[in-house]
C-alpha cells in the first residue's frame, strides 16, 4: 500500500511539473502541441485549439510536447527519414531539398520543403516502421520551423518556460506546508504541541517552543492542560478553544 502511495504521490508531483511548463509556455507564446494525463500511448484523446489534450496508458505522472526545444538541424532528417528513402528512392529529392535548407539557415524555405515531403510521402506505401519514423520527423521538424518554436523565443521566456516546472512544485510545497500549518491547530500556532496516545491527542504538553506566547505564559512540557478561559476542556477542545479566542489572552489551568 505505501509503496503504491509512493507511485502516486510521485506523478502527482511530476504531472504538477509538467503543468507548470505547460500554462507558462502558452502564457509566453509558446503553443504546446500536447499534454497528458500519464504517459503515451493514448487511451483517448482530443485535439482543441491545436493542443491533443490526452490520457496516457502508463498512468504516472504527465506529459507535455513544447514545439521546437532545439534548432532543426540537416543530421536529423536522416534518423527521420532515412529509412524511407531506402525503400523509396524517390523521396531522396525532397529530402535533400531540405538537408540544404536546413543547412543554409533558410528556414522559411525549408518550411515549403517539409510540404513537399509530405505530399511525396501520401500514398508511398511504406513499411510501417518507415512510415511511423517519417511521420514523426514531418511532426518535429514542422514544430521546429514554426514561429512558436522554443528556440525561436527571447532568452527569458525560454527560461520562464524551463524553470516553471521545478517552480510550480515549489509553489506546491509552500501551499502544502501552509495547509499543515493551519490544519495543526490553534495550540502549534501559539507555540506548543500535545502529547499523542495512539491516534489520540492528550492533554499533556509534549513540546513548547521558546520565545512563542506559550514559553512566555509559563507553559512547560509535562504540563496538562484541564481548562481555559475559565471552562474545562477534554483534548479534543483545545485546539478549537484556543482558535476561538482570535489571538485574545486565554486564562488556562494546567
Amino acid at each position: 500500500m505505501s509503496i503504491a502511495v509512493g507511485i502516486l504521490g510521485l506523478g502527482f508531483l511530476i504531472l504538477i511539473h509538467e503543468a507548470g511548463h505547460f500554462f507558462v509556455a502558452r502564457a509566453v507564446g509558446m503553443n504546446p502541441r500536447k499534454f497528458y494525463l500519464g504517459f503515451p500511448p493514448a487511451l483517448v484523446k482530443k485535439k482543441r485549439n491545436g493542443i491533443e489534450y490526452g490520457i496516457g496508458s502508463i498512468p504516472l505522472g504527465g506529459y507535455v510536447k513544447i514545439p521546437g526545444m532545439h534548432r532543426p538541424a540537416a543530421g536529423d532528417l536522416d534518423i527521420h527519414f532515412g529509412r524511407a528513402v531506402e525503400e523509396r528512392p524517390f523521396l531522396r529529392r525532397p529530402v535533400e531539398e531540405l538537408r540544404g535548407r536546413l543547412e543554409e539557415s533558410d528556414f522559411e524555405g525549408a518550411r515549403g520543403a517539409v510540404d513537399r515531403v509530405a505530399a511525396g510521402l501520401e500514398g508511398a506505401g511504406l513499411s510501417p516502421g518507415a512510415e511511423r519514423s517519417a511521420e514523426r520527423g514531418l511532426a518535429d521538424v514542422g514544430d521546429a520551423l514554426a514561429p512558436d518554436a522554443y528556440w525561436r523565443a527571447r532568452t527569458w521566456k525560454r527560461v520562464a518556460v524551463i524553470f516553471a516546472g521545478p517552480g510550480a512544485n515549489l509553489v506546491l510545497a509552500l501551499v502544502l506546508f501552509a495547509a499543515l500549518y493551519l490544519s495543526l491547530g490553534g495550540e502549534y500556532r501559539l507555540g506548543f504541541a500535545l502529547q499523542a496516545d495512539g491516534n489520540a491527542v492528550t492533554a499533556t504538553v509534549d513540546e513548547v517552543l521558546a520565545d512563542a506566547p506559550a514559553a512566555s505564559s509559563g507553559l512547560r512540557a509535562g504540563d496538562r492542560i484541564v481548562a481555559i478561559d475559565g471552562a474545562r476542556v477534554g483534548p479534543e477542545q483545545i485546539a478549537p478553544k484556543i482558535r476561538a479566542s482570535e489571538g485574545r489572552r486565554v486564562p488556562r489551568r494546567a
